[in-house]
């Protein structure tokens, strides 16, 4: 699909436009140019004395819609380029008869939008008439956002009084083997032994500095993850070495409202490794089927079974671990309705206290998204059909929504939505979605979010993704985040 979009002379409108056209069309090019070989051309009038942007089809409908004023370059900017999407996105919903019901909202964090508006001391009905009326969001996506606003300042009744305090994700770069839909940095373990010793030799620094930095400030920590990769895959001495690390380092660790350790592919979990976790009472952790499918794992490239989730599920279980979460994807190659629903039931069997169920997302850099011909995918109706599924299954199981992301290219414009059994919720999904503390991120591909204390401004700092380049250079990382540290927590004199 080749669409003109004219009257836009300003490069700033490209992306945005394009976002929201792959939300209809798989292959899109949106030309801000006139191209002979378009198959729709939007012209687009922007009046600055009305403050007005009016958008039509060739031969089709006008929509317009007003913007407010700033002063401020930027900001005005922004509420043009809003405008613009939302005229854009009407006419495509015109042209094609596809209803978007997340609107004219192609970022990560939707619920961040309503939090914001409710923390201003705006009502609930003024937000969700904005959200409506400025955005396009449908009503039940909108019912959504504050179930799981409601659910999370349940959960964390100080999720706005958190600024003084820190949280940590601890990246550990390795796999058994890559999965087809991953773009995280992950890198297959075996016979990489060398560079597994220099990266945790480079870890335990990171963690050593910013934990004295963390102790000589007086800044507490509020939950710390393990992700990657998969943190499992290295040996359980190894694991119980980077634990005592954490305790020895971290100020505080009996304040520490909760720690997760990822422990997604089923085969790297064996009985040293969960009597590591219990020695340092660790007992949240991931199992991530994805699929009760042994045709779709074997697809998608993990190496374990089905049953061996089942097996290592109820020996963690066994071992002591009693918060154990589960992921689910929608839309992977060869499944249907028919497929999830099975993979539904295998999941009442273990009744995990906590279920992601994520839409699948056509990432980039993925290996599945470079040979799609070779993964068929679900059309967008079936998707829908799915997480609908989901929604009433974990509903009649007692899980309550509590937090939700979305992702670019994610099948039928839908979200990742994470649910709990009451008291199960992970804080940390909670703090890293909406973005009301810093979350200092260590190790390989780990990237840190500094926020502001006082004005909430957001300061991104990424280590490298490729162990080598982390080997090199984690000294470099560690100082560069305690001198932006410093400048958002210094030291006060008495």
């Amino acid at each position: 699909m080749n669409i003109n979009v004219l009257g836009l002379s300003d490069e700033r409108f490209q992306r945005p436009l394009d976002l929201l056209s792959q939300l209809f069309f798989e292959e899109c090019k949106v030309n801000l140019f006139e191209d002979q070989n378009a198959n729709i051309t939007i012209n687009m009038n922007i009046d600055e004395t009305k403050c007005l942007v009016i958008g039509s089809l060739v031969g089709g409908d006008e929509f317009s819609t007003h913007y407010d004023k700033n002063e401020d370059p930027k900001l005005h900017f922004k509420a043009i380029k809003k405008a613009v999407s939302y005229v854009f996105l009407k006419l495509l919903q015109e042209y094609t008869g596809i209803q978007q019901k997340w609107g004219i909202l192609t970022g990560i964090r939707p619920t961040k939008l309503l939090h914001k508006k409710l923390k201003s001391g705006m009502s609930r009905e003024a937000a969700f008439k904005e959200l409506q009326e400025d955005y396009l969001i449908h009503e039940e996506k909108i019912a959504l956002m504050q179930n799981i606003i409601d659910r999370q300042l349940q959960v964390i009744p100080d999720l706005y009084n958190l600024q003084n305090e820190v949280s940590i994700y601890i990246g550990i770069p390795y796999c058994p083997t890559k999965c087809a839909y991953c773009t995280f940095p992950a890198y297959a373990i075996n016979g990489r032994q060398g560079s597994v010793d220099s990266f945790l030799y480079g870890l335990h620094y990171e963690i050593e500095y910013v934990g004295a930095f963390l102790k000589e400030r007086g800044i507490n920590i509020t939950t710390i993850y393990y992700g990657g990769g998969t943190p499992t895959s290295i040996t359980a001495e190894e694991m119980d070495l980077l634990y005592e690390k954490m305790y020895s380092s971290f100020p505080n660790m009996k304040n520490v409202r909760e720690i997760t350790v990822e422990a997604g592919r089923p085969d790297t979990i064996t009985p040293e490794k969960l009597e590591v976790l219990e020695k340092w009472n660790i007992d949240r952790i991931s199992i991530n089927p994805q699929s009760y499918h042994q045709q779709t794992l074997k697809a998608i490239g993990r190496h374990h079974t089905v049953e061996e989730t089942i097996t290592k599920f109820h020996l963690a279980r066994e071992m002591g671990m009693n918060n154990i979460n589960m992921d689910l994807i929608i839309g992977l190659p060869g499944e249907g309705l028919n497929e999830f629903q099975h993979t539904l039931n295998e999941t009442e069997k273990l009744m995990p206290e906590s279920l992601t169920v994520h839409t699948l997302s056509f990432k980039r850099a993925s290996e599945m998204t470079q040979n799609k011909q070779k993964y068929k995918v679900a059309d967008r109706k079936e998707v829908e059909q799915m997480m609908n599924e989901a929604t009433e299954w974990t509903s009649s199981h007692k899980y309550h929504p509590y937090y939700l992301y979305r992702q670019k290219n994610i099948l039928g414009n839908l979200e990742n939505i994470g649910y709990a059994l009451d008291g199960q919720d992970s804080l940390y999904n909670i703090l890293i979605m909406e973005e009301e503390q810093t979350i200092l991120g260590l190790g390989c591909g780990a990237s840190s979010k500094f926020v502001h204390p006082q004005t909430g401004q957001i300061t991104r700092f990424a280590n490298a993704k490729d162990p080598k380049s982390y080997n090199d250079g984690y000294e470099h990382y560690t100082h560069e985040k305690i001198k932006i540290l410093d400048t958002l927590f210094p030291m006060t004199t008495s």
